[in-house]
């Protein structure tokens, strides 16, 4: 045997075998070669394929993007990756991962190659299957572990509701939002009247648990689009997308009466619970969302001045309280 038909034998013997699927397709779309892999997934023998036009064989296919990429490689006689992060797969194979995994098929990359004649000019795309699912797989899961760590950074500890740091990202991005393309929105500024005195007489232990059920009891009135984050101790704050400060005070006055319509229970000991709330709406020409925070806070110790257990939407008349 010479040497050029032994490195032909092998390199056909590898084309076969290779676990990469290899097809090749001439300029009508029929396709030229069929390995050992291509047959396997698609459960269809090389005899089946060869000579057969690929979208008559596989209508499932994207024809339109998949003739546009492979017309690409002729014209530019040059090759094309596809990313299974753009594009998850081209053939719809099965995989031999577990179930557990989440992947539904096998994540394809594919790679799209000229064949050059001997002037130079493609006659044929080899096209080569990459099994991408355990990259896929691994990416994914990574993915959501980061997702996952994030969430927790930003949320609350004890009442599993957002942190503080979430609170002034949130108000800070609905600021910037809101004074570039319009509308409005409104925060609330809330805590718990005398909740010293409810650790001082009932134990730590128990105002924590006032502090969880206050904010489930919150969560329970919250659209989809609003905010809820605990701000330091006994202060939270309500962020309310597309709210004018009417609307926001009718909010706040639910949320009020939801906290002080039945007590806490804690280890057979009731315990009454109240809040106090400060409503300030974004007002164009202000500097940046502390100014909310600043009305918000003067609207609340104004309630507290009221004798607790009260809203408050801040008014211009409120600064001399700050005074």
């Amino acid at each position: 045997m010479s040497g050029e038909a032994f490195s032909f034998n092998l390199a056909e013997t590898i084309v076969k075998w290779l676990d990469v699927g290899i097809f090749v397709l001439d300029k009508n779309f029929e396709v030229q070669l069929w390995n050992n892999f291509m047959a396997h997934h698609s459960c269809r023998k090389s005899e089946e394929i060869v000579g057969k036009n690929l979208f008559e064989a596989f209508p499932e296919l994207p024809k339109p993007w998949f003739t546009k990429k492979v017309n690409t490689v002729f014209l530019l006689n040059n090759f094309s990756f596809i990313s299974w992060e753009n594009r998850p797969y081209l053939f719809r194979f099965a995989h031999n991962r577990p179930i557990t995994g989440g992947a539904e098929h096998m994540y394809q990359n594919c790679m799209l190659l000229p064949l050059k004649a001997e002037h130079g000019k493609p006659e044929a795309v080899c096209v080569m299957v990459f099994d991408a699912t355990d990259t896929a797989i691994a990416q994914s899961l990574l993915q959501e572990a980061l997702e996952a760590i994030s969430e927790i950074s930003n949320r609350d500890g004890l009442t599993e509701i957002y942190n503080r740091r979430y609170l002034e990202n949130r108000l800070s991005s609905e600021f910037d939002r809101t004074r570039r393309y319009g509308g409005t929105f409104s925060m609330i500024l809330f805590d718990l009247d005398f909740f010293k005195k409810v650790n001082d007489t009932y134990g730590h232990l128990a105002g924590d648990q006032v502090l969880i059920e206050v904010a489930a009891r919150v969560k329970e009135k919250l659209r989809t689009s609003d905010v809820l984050g605990r701000y330091g101790g006994e202060e939270f704050i309500l962020i309310l997308p597309e709210t004018n400060q009417e609307g926001a005070r009718v909010f706040a006055e639910r949320v009020r009466e939801a906290i002080a319509l039945e007590p806490v229970i804690y280890e057979n000991i009731t315990i009454p619970v109240t809040v106090s709330m400060g409503v300030a709406e974004y007002q164009a020409g202000m500097a940046s969302y502390s100014s909310m925070t600043h009305q918000s806070d003067l609207a609340l110790y104004a309630s507290k001045a009221a004798g607790r257990n009260h809203v408050t939407c801040y008014e211009p008349a409120l600064e001399k309280l700050a005074d």
